[in-house]
């Protein structure tokens, strides 16, 4: 059966570029994290996890264990991370799928150890990455109190503290002083570790920012200093969108951003069509609420995209869509189901044309950095927010 002309388009030979290309900006010995979590931002799990994985990516990050179960099934070999931790009654199922949990509390050991027990896993069996919160205050263990954890890890114990991570919380910020201060405190929380006599293999910590920026440099050398290897988390470089640095602060945005934009490709387009157009007459209103009337005659276009697709209501009257290669203004407030187009000015727009919401048509692009300035976001959202019903297609 047809179905709805809404639809988003995934190019996973893209992402397999964009992929080797971020690891071949890595240092020498570390590995890439390859975040798919929250449905590979909305570009569809099933479809761009194998296409990491063809691409050479060992390791793939997940929100939650139901999502890693998903990757499992669908990456037999993969090493798979849980990064948003474990909650009551999930440990077996991570057991089960040799799912490799974050953890920073001690209820989350005690879940996972009756798993691992219960399944006779052998000492050291269970590979966990700790967490550590040098300054983000989200989760992660406190470094005051990382003794009870770090006793967790006594010999004979199922567990393996394969890696320690923490979140950069301001790692788009060119000055870099708050990074600075988040890795001093994650050098005294590793300095800890060591004198538990514990010695993690993977230093886990910096996404795209600090890929790009360089900064991946300075967390291997730290990583090296303890005997480890940096593990990196590209998240939004993967799916061929680059960081904007905050133009607040003191330093000019990297240098080797701009290179990176040139090399990494979108991933994803969303797309609709145009179902009907109409010519209407000076005083005719358009929408709900009435927050459009014409002010002179007009043709407006139809079409299958509304905010339960993820087209956010907010773009009403101040943001357009392309049609025919242009951009075609719409009119009146978005619908659950429906938008409407000024395509006065377009001419031979007729039912069934393509109609461009995320993604290039003719020498026009609207970008994910275009919805999220219109809609006070970040490109993270626009790409999440797009609904489950939207179909996603690979191409």
């Amino acid at each position: 059966m047809q179905t709805r002309p809404c639809w988003v388009e995934i190019r996973t030979r893209s992402l397999e570029q964009n992929y080797r290309f971020l690891q071949s900006l890595a240092p020498l010995d570390a590995e890439l994290l390859t975040i798919a979590k929250a449905d590979a931002y909305g570009h569809s799990l099933a479809l761009c996890a194998p296409a990491l994985v063809r691409a050479g990516a060992r390791f793939l990050a997940v929100t939650s264990v139901e999502e890693g179960v998903a990757a499992r099934a669908l990456c037999p070999e993969a090493r798979i991370m849980v990064l948003a931790g474990i909650f009551p009654g999930q440990a077996a199922a991570v057991v089960q799928h040799h799912l490799t949990p974050v953890i920073w509390e001690p209820a989350q050991l005690n879940d996972l150890e009756a798993a691992a027990r219960s399944t006779g896993l052998r000492a050291s069996g269970l590979a966990v990455h700790l967490e550590i919160d040098t300054g983000m205050s989200r989760q992660g263990a406190n470094i005051e109190g990382l003794a009870p954890l770090l006793g967790r890890f006594e010999p004979g114990s199922p567990f393996k503290i394969e890696g320690v991570m923490t979140h950069l919380y301001a790692a788009d910020e060119a000055d870099g002083r708050a990074t600075q201060a988040q890795l001093a405190n994650l050098q005294q929380a590793l300095a800890t570790v060591e004198a538990a006599g514990l010695y993690p293999d993977w230093l886990n910590v910096g996404g795209s920012a600090a890929l790009l920026s360089g900064t991946g440099g300075d967390l291997a050398a730290l990583a090296a200093r303890h005997g480890m290897k940096a593990m990196l988390r590209p998240g939004l470089s993967l799916y061929g969108v680059t960081p904007r640095f905050d133009p607040t602060f003191e330093s000019a945005e990297p240098p080797a951003l701009a290179a990176a934009r040139a090399q990494l490709q979108p991933v994803l387009s969303w797309k609709t069509a145009v179902m009907s157009v109409t010519t209407i007459s000076p005083g005719t209103v358009v929408g709900y609420n009435g927050t459009f009337v014409a002010t002179e005659p007009m043709r407006i276009a139809l079409v299958a995209a509304g905010y339960a697709d993820g087209l956010v209501r907010l773009l009403g009257n101040r943001f357009g869509l392309l049609v025919g290669g242009q951009p075609a203004p719409i009119v009146g407030r978005v619908s659950m189901d429906h938008a409407v187009l000024d395509v006065t000015e377009i001419p031979g727009v007729k039912p069934g044309d393509e109609v461009v919401i995320l993604g290039t048509q003719g020498q026009q692009t609207i970008t994910a950095y275009d919805h999220a300035e219109a809609t006070g976001t970040i490109p993270w959202e626009v790409f999440t927010r797009i609904g489950a019903r939207v179909p996603r297609i690979a191409v």
